[in-house]
């Protein structure tokens, strides 16, 4: 039984995969995320969905509840990088 089956995507999660990032300057990811998570801490830098760059020191193993649509290339030291999305 998929006791996700009949349940409205949300938000608020749970995520229903996570897809592997490659940082990129120019390219959005496939999906917008509803978080990252993060292997190898370092810095990550982000387009977030209300328009902003950001740049953030993460720690390993890390979950960064923020709207997603492109992780930088420049900047971005984080590796193991996944995208929590609703696909």
């Amino acid at each position: 039984m998929n006791p996700f089956g009949n349940r409205a995507l949300s938000n608020s999660g749970p995520a229903t995969d996570a897809q592997p990032v490659t940082p990129d300057d120019a390219a959005d990811l496939l999906v917008v995320a509803i978080a990252l998570y993060i292997e190898t801490g370092g810095t990550i830098v982000f387009d977030t969905v209300a328009g902003a760059t950001r740049t953030i020191a993460v720690a390993d193993f890390s979950i960064l509840p923020v709207g997603t649509i492109r992780v930088r290339a420049t900047g971005t030291t984080a590796t193991g990088i996944h995208a929590l999305v609703l696909a």
